[in-house]
């Protein structure tokens, strides 16, 4: 068969692990593989490349994507132009590594198109699957963050508010809180209490506390107020794009309780880092797994991440709503433990 094989949304660390160990497989039993460009825009301008055996050696181990990618393109509203051009590029069926936005988008064309897919986000929110690779290489970006501002924090006797991403979900906020060992952890699932936060941050400074470390989610907020929007992205699914908490909650800081307050954004940098060796472990599971159905050409399965391994399951399973830090989660429980404010 030939095999097209694309990623969606925004970058994960990992998702060149995919292309390497899924390609490889694939082409180890007889197949031909094909890139698709830049996600659903290289669909549409029909922009591909040949996977060769020799192109792909290491590349597992970088971030970004081999084949580059997009979360600016969508399917809804040309569901018959989407079909029309990935026929046009003479593939059996398309694996597709995606997050919630590429798997919803995609639910309108899985009647005509042969698809299989393979779960992304660093935000680790995708319904379907407990885990996402790209997640663990995020959240230890956040905690060697954490770690390494703590000296420069005391050093200046301040508070230091970290920022990530997220969105709606907390999980690399709260699991990189959690792996630093930071003071507070402030995610959207939680609206926090202003008057609590600030007589927490009181009680550290009477403790005699050199410094304090803050990890909020880009999407966290106050309770009785919204996120805050940093910005707005025309025709993208996502149109606002969060962001300014943690420089707002600085100055807040800094008014409410008289403690020197600086903020820092990760931003990107949660996206850029190379995979860890869990999220290599994962990536490697998965794109053999894949590779397995599609020599099957059992279309519209998953490979997913469920009571420690990777199993199958229905593409639909990924097309829900996003899976969030619910209120009893064990790891606030952890965090609640040592005294964290969460």
């Amino acid at each position: 068969m030939k095999l097209a094989i694309m990623t969606g949304g925004g970058d994960a660390p990992g998702l060149n692990g995919i292309i390497e160990s899924c390609a490889k497989a694939l082409i180890k039993n007889g197949h031909e593989v094909v890139g698709i460009c830049d996600g659903f825009e290289g669909i549409f301008e029909g922009r591909t490349k040949p996977i060769l055996q020799n192109q792909l050696e290491g590349i597992h181990s970088l971030a970004g994507t081999y084949l580059g990618t997009s979360n600016k393109s969508t399917v809804v509203g040309r569901e018959r132009e989407f079909v029309e051009k990935f026929r046009a590029l003479g593939a059996d069926a398309m694996i597709v590594a995606g997050g919630d936005g590429t798997f919803s988008a995609l639910a309108k064309v899985g009647s005509s198109v042969p698809i299989l897919g393979v779960p992304k986000t660093i935000d680790n929110d995708l319904s379907g699957t407990e885990i996402t690779f790209g997640y663990d290489t995020a959240c230890s970006v956040v905690a060697e963050s954490v770690d390494a501002l703590r000296s420069t924090a005391s050093a200046h006797h301040r508070v230091l508010i970290v920022e990530t991403m997220g969105r709606t979900a907390g999980w690399i906020a709260l699991g990189g809180g959690l792996a630093s060992y930071s003071d507070a952890i402030l995610i959207p699932e939680i609206r926090y209490s202003r008057e609590k936060l600030k007589g927490f941050i009181q009680s550290k400074a009477a403790q005699g506390q050199r410094h304090l470390m803050i990890v909020v989610a880009e999407g966290a907020c106050a309770e009785g107020e919204e996120p805050c929007v940093a910005f707005n992205v025309k025709d993208a699914p996502q149109q606002e794009r969060f962001g300014g908490v943690a420089e707002r909650l600085a100055r807040w800081v800094e008014k409410e309780t008289g403690w020197e307050s600086r903020h820092v954004v990760l931003g990107h940098l949660q996206r850029a880092a190379h995979p860890t060796t869990t999220d290599r472990f994962l990536t490697l599971a998965m794109g053999v797994e894949v590779a397995r159905l599609a020599n099957e050409r059992a279309w519209g399965q998953a490979v997913v991440y469920r009571g420690g391994k990777v199993v199958r399951a229905p593409i639909t399973d990924l097309q829900g709503e996003p899976r969030l830090v619910s209120g009893d989660h064990r790891w606030l429980s952890l965090a609640r433990s040592i005294g964290i404010f969460v």
